[in-house]
């Protein structure tokens, strides 16, 4: 029988969760890299250069990544429906506003970070946080005009391309981290000054490597404001809300690094805190921001491929039924890329929680960072990684509040969601130390989640409940057959401190839950998987009911 055409969506989606893979691949081998060149917490070398590379890289999710690339592609999507030379000329015009507003900014954060490294020159681990940051602040411009081609791209519906440019970071970051630092110096500190101009380097790449692919979709330079300017307007109107609002788990984090930095007690530290007038102890210990840092990185391994990857794919879609009002469509849609990362996430989630120590241990300890450090790391992981499922459903349903010109709805449950984030930490990390960060994040994540729907389904936008709840508990059941057989097979395999062991304790038992999860999913009904595999037959939609 004939194949089915396979769904945009789908297309899209494996397109760039490939893309992503290969790029979320190599960025684990430049964290392994980096844990073993500066490790969690000797020196507080690692808590430096981490959470100065959190500010520019929450900038550039926010502007670039984020809201900015949110309010710009339904934006051109219209545009260039209307007429393709205007929505070019719109892509030109944003682009060089862009380089020049984020050059100032560039500017001023170098002059702030500066005079900050001045005045703390009797704090040497506060001084190298903020000459990290001061060498990293180019990288926010760059890569926010990489994010912005890339996000012209997708319009355009190419998705390779932008999916493979996190490479470029990756390969920089890897090859300055494995070859160049530690033959340059054995300083950890000037290793780590390394690391930051890699960085730096690689924004000025990822830039480059998208050009020949913006000419070849049809950009060609037109540099007209006043042709611009209605279409700009909206860009611009629907800007500031929309960077609060798409930033919010960005932000949580942001939150949580800088909470396990400046909380966090150096060994030579006295045990109470000099700035809160010696009344309360320091809940933390040095390495708490790097240990928030690794376990961060793993359990994005899985958003990035599932959950950015449907969202990335969706927004055109969905922009393009909500420029036809057809809201009908754009519940099929987002009911379907619901389903995509309930009938993935879960059990990358669960799988994660049982394999945590496994998978840091193989990933991380090695050089500087040691058995102790992997155990921290390793239980702030289990819990990140508990609510992943959320994590990756509420980038597609942002996307869906963005397509219909919604971004107040997902602003409002950001600035709760960051207040009671703040508020959790407070509560946690005195009991639970670190570990209390990554609880706070899982819940925040699965009550933005049941909020956002919620408001969603009070705007009438038709979700497709009968197909979502079969889903649910067909992957319920199918997830708890793969916990139970993977748990037991993790419990006989013995623990040592080889690597081949370490890479069995991760593989077999990965290989092992997919094979289960595949199989039960085969029993219970196996549409999600025919719809992801695109085998739906000839007369039957992936939208139709059980």
């Amino acid at each position: 029988m004939s194949r089915r055409p396979s769904h945009p969506l789908l297309h899209g989606t494996a397109v760039t969760a490939l893309g992503t893979l290969a790029s979320r691949v190599l960025g684990m081998l430049r964290d392994t890299a980096t844990a073993a060149l500066l490790g969690l917490a000797a020196g507080g070398v690692a808590d430096a250069f981490l959470t100065a590379y959190r500010i520019p890289n929450l900038l550039r999710r926010m502007f670039g990544e984020g809201a900015l690339t949110a309010s710009y592609l339904p934006v051109f999507t219209a545009e260039y429906a209307r007429a393709p030379r205007s929505a070019w000329n719109l892509a030109a015009v944003l682009l060089s506003l862009l380089a020049v507003f984020l050059g100032a900014v560039v500017v001023l954060g170098e002059l702030l970070f500066g005079l900050l490294w001045l005045c703390f020159e009797d704090w040497p681990d506060v001084q190298l946080m903020f000459g990290l940051a001061a060498v990293m602040m180019p990288y926010l411009m760059l890569v926010c005009l990489a994010a912005q081609i890339s996000a012209t791209l997708h319009a355009r519906m190419r998705f390779g391309v932008p999916a493979l440019t996190p490479v470029v970071l990756n390969l920089s970051w890897l090859a300055a981290a494995w070859l160049v630092a530690p033959r340059v110096t054995s300083d950890p500190r000037q290793q780590a000054y390394i690391l930051a101009a890699a960085i730096v380097f690689a924004g000025v790449m990822q830039v480059l490597v998208q050009l020949p692919a913006l000419w070849a979709s049809g950009f060609r330079w037109s540099y007209d404001l006043p042709a611009a300017r209605t279409p700009l307007r909206t860009v611009v109107r629907n800007l500031l809300p929309m960077l609060f609002g798409l930033a919010v788990t960005q932000i949580n984090t942001f939150v949580d690094g800088l909470l396990a930095w400046g909380l966090s007690r150096a060994p030579n530290d006295p045990e109470l805190i000099p700035w809160l007038g010696d009344a309360i102890r320091y809940p933390l210990q040095r390495g708490a921001a790097a240990a928030v840092y690794y376990s961060e990185r793993v359990y994005e391994f899985p958003l990035g491929i599932l959950g950015m990857a449907v969202a990335t794919a969706i927004f055109p879609l969905l922009s393009q039924h909500a420029a036809r009002n057809d809201r009908a469509r754009l519940g099929q849609d987002l009911s379907l890329g619901l389903r995509m990362v309930l009938f993935l996430g879960l059990p990358a989630g669960v799988g994660l929680m049982l394999l945590a120590a496994p998978v840091v241990e193989l990933l991380f300890q090695r050089g500087e960072f040691t058995a102790a450090d992997a155990h921290r790391a390793a239980d702030m992981l289990f819990w990140y990684s508990a609510s992943v499922w959320a994590y990756c459903a509420t980038p597609v349903v942002i996307r869906a509040f963005y397509a219909l010109g919604q971004a107040h709805i997902p602003v409002r449950v950001a600035a709760g969601m960051v207040v009671l984030n703040i508020a959790l930490n407070l509560l946690f990390i005195w009991p639970f130390a670190e570990v209390g960060l990554a609880l706070s994040t899982a819940i925040c994540g699965v009550v933005q989640l049941g909020w956002l729907v919620a408001l969603l389904v009070r705007r009438h936008i038709p979700l497709e409940w009968t197909l979502l709840a079969a889903t649910a508990v067909r992957t319920v059941l199918a997830t708890a057959a793969m916990a139970a057989a993977t748990a037991t097979l993790l419990w006989h395999l013995e623990p040592k401190p080889e690597i081949v062991t370490k890479l069995l304790r991760v593989v077999v038992p990965v290989l092992f839950g997919i094979a289960t999860y595949c199989a039960a999913y085969l029993i219970l009904g196996r549409r999600e998987l025919a719809t992801l595999l695109g085998s739906q037959q000839p007369g039957h939609s992936p939208f139709d009911a059980d």
